[in-house]
């Protein structure tokens, strides 16, 4: 009985053994990247590099893409260590931001979404790029047009665009072909689209036309695209925002168009759920959806049939005007050493270059930034393979700059997209579009002049 015993004390110290191997070799793994940060050289006695935390928002497959070019950057070079830390999604990112802004808790750099822009701004807590910009001599006029327009403001620069997207119309060429439509020509406008999902459904009636996700970013690009103002004073890019800025026709015409469908029968209502609209196109509950072009790679590469991607429609009453600038721009946050903010600035500028920006739009569906990218070798190859990727880039750059297509600066857009996207689901549900649309319009308002108090204005 004691030698059982003994033999089974032995195995479970082996088995105990084996466990704090692994454990002890993963955590080595781990710190291997950070100690780089940490170690001197022992043949020239150099201090080690800079460490620049680097604050993001990118999840799953996006930030597998990040992290790739965080660590090429890392071993490009011995004198900066960019350290990247996911902090959630935007909203998340953007309210722990807020909590430690100004301490020394603060990240040296952090990426923040399209619509925080004006929060940023009048938080206290940041240094603009421009500052680096003109120290550097640094020339901002090589970046896409469409994307420094959004960015730019008051004539200067405060973050550096990053990650940045627009939304496109997805169809299903099969069903298009299946219900004698020609998949190479898609709808353009929102009477084409309706006439469309009516050839859809006659076809084949267990499939909808069209789906649109209750989501407050899409209303705005619809407003955008027939040239109406989300909010007055030329979308606050003038003076801060007192009321909104599109007129009722312009307002009610997303949700007449929904109206329409729905009456029609061709209309699906995924809320605001996307992801449930995708798996709908997907499983061929739907022919035709909007979303964001970042979307593009995974859409056309996981569907069972042949996807066309086209522009966003508008009123045929109307002239197309071109989409807004989504996605997220890089902050340099103030009280960090120079050296620090140097570093970052460094990477900032690593990230712009043709090459970078080439892997970032094939590996991601984002635009390239810079748009020499779009002449790398390994983009032209993504196009001849993907020529779904290419239509993204000819809406932006076919978008006419306007106060509607700069979109919007207010810091309390993140709530107005959230009582659009109410109205939305209102309309979505046979609730009255007059009454909807009204209800919205009050509370943006109330939100926006609740804002302007808040700030003393």
């Amino acid at each position: 009985m004691k030698k059982v015993w003994l033999i089974c004390f032995a195995l479970m110290l082996f088995l105990v053994g084996c466990q704090t191997n692994e454990t002890n070799q993963e955590v080595e793994a781990q710190d291997d990247a950070s100690n780089k940060a940490e170690e001197s050289s022992d043949e020239g006695g150099d201090e080690a590099p800079v460490e620049v935390v680097f604050w993001h928002a990118m999840g799953g497959a996006l930030q597998d893409a990040l992290d790739q070019i965080v660590d090429q950057y890392n071993q490009s070079q011995d004198e900066v260590f960019v350290k990247a830390e996911y902090q959630g999604t935007y909203d998340e990112a953007l309210t722990k931001f807020n909590s430690i802004a100004g301490t020394d808790s603060a990240p040296t750099m952090m990426q923040v979404f399209e619509i925080g822009t004006k929060s940023m701004i009048n938080s206290g807590g940041i240094e603009p790029i421009q500052t680096f910009v003109d120290q550097d001599g640094y020339d901002m006029n090589h970046l896409e047009e469409n994307i420094i327009n959004y960015y730019r403001v008051d004539d200067q620069f405060y973050s550096m665009p990053f990650n940045s997207s627009t939304p496109v119309m997805y169809f299903n060429k099969d069903a298009f072909e299946a219900a004698g439509l020609d998949p190479d020509s898609p709808p353009t406008t929102y009477q084409e689209v309706e006439e469309v999902s009516r050839q859809i459904v006659a076809n084949n009636p267990d499939m909808k036309g069209f789906a649109l996700q209750a989501y407050g970013w899409l209303y705005e690009q619809l407003l955008a695209n027939q040239g109406a103002l989300l909010m007055n004073n030329d979308n606050g890019r003038s003076e801060t925002p007192t009321e909104v800025g599109f007129t009722e026709e312009e307002g009610k015409s997303v949700f007449a168009w929904v109206e329409q469908m729905m009456a029609d029968e061709t209309f699906a209502n995924y809320g605001t759920n996307g992801d449930n609209m995708i798996s709908g196109f997907f499983a061929e509950d739907v022919a035709m959806f909007i979303a964001s072009s970042a979307n593009v790679r995974q859409v056309v590469d996981e569907a069972s049939f042949e996807v066309g991607v086209a522009f966003l429609p508008y009123p045929e009453e109307k002239e197309r005007h071109g989409v807004v600038i989504g996605g997220a721009s890089l902050w340099m946050m103030n009280g960090q050493p120079e050296e620090e903010q140097q570093a970052a600035w460094d990477f900032m500028k690593y990230l712009q270059t043709p090459e970078v920006q080439a892997e970032w739009h094939v590996g991601t569906g984002y635009f390239a930034i810079n748009p020499a990218a779009y002449q790398e070798q390994v983009v032209l190859d993504a196009y001849e393979a993907m020529p779904q990727l290419k239509v993204t880039v000819d809406q932006l750059q076919s978008t006419t700059s306007s106060f509607a297509t700069e979109g919007a600066l207010m810091d309390m857009i993140p709530e107005a997209r959230r009582i659009t996207e109410t109205a939305l689901e209102t309309v979505y549900n046979d609730g009255d579009i007059d009454q909807a649309y009204q209800t919205m319009v009050e509370q943006i308002n109330g939100a926006i002049d609740q804002a302007n108090r808040a700030r003393g204005e």
